[in-house]
């Protein structure tokens, strides 16, 4: 079978395992609403749908349209942003365990976030305030990474992931000076910190649209690129690849997408780490595959957690964070003693 015609089946069948992830979702809620009910509502506010009087009160109606379809849309938008950013952090890496945190854009948006909270600014710019300190705080800390890393017009990938490694110690420690000393705000900063969709509107969603929609296809142009840096970068530079340009590219835009997503769902780990390889698994190495369906699979994991994550201990909520860590944590060690085995068997 041809790639263009596998690229549309498997991702046709992606698309629709995500439908039913968002009908599964949308009907299922601490609310206690009948299935039926909210999907009446839903076809209520379809253009030219009609129907009889609605049988349902405003506060009802304000909870599917207001509440659960904006955070399952956010929630398709955060995953699919951390799925096409680790597909492309672990393309130009050339490494699997590789995510969007290896260049320390979550610590690095961490610390603007609790700055701001720390100082008590959470309203200066309104609801934007929080979200906008730590995406530029998330790009200064991936540029901080990149200098560190850069030498003689080059990025080793050792050197690139050791940076984003020790950068990212420092402003987790930073992060923990800041909670240590506040007050009042020590519960939003670990709120924050920990991942959550909760208290998100359209508006968030609509702030994380136009990344996700720009970056999957600006990524995805790179695939046949990470395919050839995947033979290593000498052969693949003879073959036509600008090696340095096409790693600083596809870095910056991964790093964007995730800066995007991080800055309204806070620290959503493993997500990028997850999604991408376990698509490499199914359906083989080839980016072409690679980077749509790990975007489509993100939303869908992303969906499913925080599903579990609001509905588990209802009323309480899970942090979606603590979720994606419980499930991405044990994938990472097993990955880890796949890798070991691989190495002990070549070694033999």
């Amino acid at each position: 079978m041809k790639l263009p015609v596998r690229i549309v089946i498997w991702s046709g069948a992606a698309l629709l395992l995500l439908a039913v992830s968002v009908v599964w979702s949308l009907s299922i809620g601490s609310a206690g609403l009948p299935a039926g009910k909210v999907w009446s509502i839903l076809i209520h506010r379809l253009p030219f749908a009609g129907g009889s009087a609605p049988d349902w009160t405003p506060m009802e109606e304000t909870i599917v349209m207001q509440v659960r379809l904006s955070r399952i849309a956010l929630a398709v938008l955060v995953g699919a942003c951390l799925g096409m950013a680790g597909a492309g952090f672990q393309g130009v890496l050339r490494n699997p365990l590789a995510d969007p945190y290896t260049l320390g854009v979550a610590s690095g948006s961490s610390v603007g976030a609790a700055l701001v909270m720390t100082l008590g600014l959470q309203t200066a710019l309104g609801m934007w305030t929080v979200p906008s300190a730590a995406f530029l705080s998330g790009l200064i800390a991936v540029f901080a990474v990149l200098l560190l890393a850069r030498s003689n017009g080059q990025m080793a990938v050792e050197t690139l992931i050791l940076s984003g490694v020790i950068l990212q110690a420092f402003l987790g420690a930073f992060v923990s000076l800041m909670i240590s000393m506040s007050e009042d705000e020590v519960n939003q900063i670990l709120f924050w910190v920990l991942g959550s969709l909760s208290k998100k509107s359209w508006d968030h969603a609509l702030l994380v649209l136009p990344f996700a929609v720009l970056g999957l296809p600006f990524i995805a142009a790179f695939a046949s690129a990470m395919n050839l840096m995947s033979l290593g970068e000498r052969h693949a530079a003879h073959l036509g690849v600008h090696v340095e340009r096409t790693k600083l590219t596809v870095l910056l835009a991964s790093t964007l997408v995730t800066a995007a997503a991080v800055s309204v769902s806070g620290v959503v780990g493993f997500v990028g780490l997850v999604v991408p390889h376990l698509v490499r698994l199914i359906f083989g190495p080839d980016y072409r595959l690679i980077v749509p369906l790990s975007a489509i699979g993100g939303g869908i994991y992303v969906v499913w957690a925080d599903t579990l994550a609001r509905t588990a201990l209802s009323p309480k909520e899970i942090p979606l964070g603590v979720l994606t860590a419980l499930v991405g944590a044990p994938f990472f060690a097993w990955l880890l003693w796949r890798r070991k085995a691989g190495l002990g068997r070549e070694d033999a």
